[in-house]
């Protein structure tokens, strides 16, 4: 399974392909639609650097496995290690459990409340573009504690996986349990949705998150990290 083309096909960037590569427009999304991906084996970064900064960004490039040649070329070049993170996935089955929508409504469209939410944890309209953006089948996902909305998660399906993204609950409403109940909900979609793995993305430095994801049996599945121009 290509988990990266799913990656791409469920939170996708404002793309085009040149010389080799994938670019993708910064838009204040965050890194995952601001780096550029190589598609051609022998496809080497100064083109795709130049193309950067002609559209009026600072280069970054995803480096994903078996793309150590080009690690070490833009090391060479002054790139610095940002974000090293990992791909996450579980069965869907396995994750599903019996009566967990309790309390996790479907919606849609994001709800003016899930917005808010998401706004408190820095996740706001530039983000949910990226949402909009997916044309494949998805949903948006609000926790409920109780009488009070708590929080909210999007999750996407494609190539056979569905990926989980935006997962955020409010302080108040933490160490519930009301993130795992999200991530089974989310879990029971994405069978619906004819995805027999649920995955996604989460940075090495999130330790709360990795610990949650652990805890329900996600496994790393790949790794990845990011390579920014200096200065």
């Amino acid at each position: 399974m290509d988990y990266f083309a799913t990656l791409s096909a469920t939170w996708p960037g404002l793309t085009e392909r040149r010389d080799g590569w994938t670019l993708r427009r910064a838009t204040g999304a965050g890194n995952r639609v601001s780096a550029a991906t190589r598609e051609a084996p022998d496809a080497g970064p100064r083109a795709a650097e130049a193309a950067m900064r002609a559209m009026g960004q600072s280069p970054l490039f995803m480096i994903r496995p078996g793309e150590d040649d080009l690690d070490a070329a833009l090391a060479a070049m002054g790139y610095a290690v940002e974000d090293p993170s990992a791909l996450l996935g579980a069965s869907a089955a396995e994750l599903r459990a019996e009566g967990v929508e309790r309390g996790v409504i479907r919606c849609d469209a994001p709800l003016a409340r899930m917005a808010e939410i998401w706004a408190e944890d820095g996740i706001g309209p530039a983000r949910l573009a990226v949402m909009e953006r997916v044309t494949g089948p998805k949903l948006y996902l609000l926790a409920r504690d109780g009488d009070r909305p708590c929080g909210a998660a999007f999750v996407a399906a494609a190539g056979g996986a569905a990926m989980i993204h935006a997962l955020t609950i409010a302080p108040f409403a933490r160490r519930k349990g009301l993130g795992a109940r999200v991530t089974r909900a989310a879990a029971a979609w994405a069978l619906g949705a004819g995805a027999d793995t649920l995955a996604l993305a989460v940075r090495d430095d999130n330790a709360p998150a990795r610990a949650l994801y652990r805890g329900l049996g996600f496994a790393e599945v790949a790794r990845y990290h990011y390579r920014r121009a200096p200065g």
